[in-house]
């Protein structure tokens, strides 16, 4: 019973995060400014706060010095600027960082 209920509940949450958009901002409307504002900026946001949290446990300073995580976001940078594939560039990323730190950096 709890297991249906909670699959219940995920499904009406989901259901209505992907409806809020379109009641909250009718196509017959202009999007406020404010909305359009978090449109433009808040991308550029995240993947600092990403790039933060992905290097916030490294140490420079000892062996290997970051180099999985320096080689892989090497990689995810490039590959993107060459395909502009976001599932090659962020999966072969990480599928090399792990290939990294469980082979050649153990």
């Amino acid at each position: 019973m709890s297991v249906a209920f909670t699959v219940l509940t995920i499904a009406a949450v989901t259901f209505l995060t992907r409806l809020l958009p379109f009641l909250l901002f009718p196509s017959n409307k202009k999007t406020p400014d404010f909305i359009l504002y978090l449109g433009r900026v808040l991308p550029y946001a995240i993947m600092g706060m990403l790039i933060v949290y992905c290097f916030k446990n490294v140490n420079f300073l000892s062996w290997p010095c970051g180099l999985a995580e320096l080689l892989a976001s090497l990689f995810v940078i490039l590959a993107h600027k060459w395909k502009h594939n976001l599932l090659l560039s962020i999966g072969g990323g990480t599928v090399l960082y792990m290939i990294l730190v469980q082979t050649v950096f153990r």
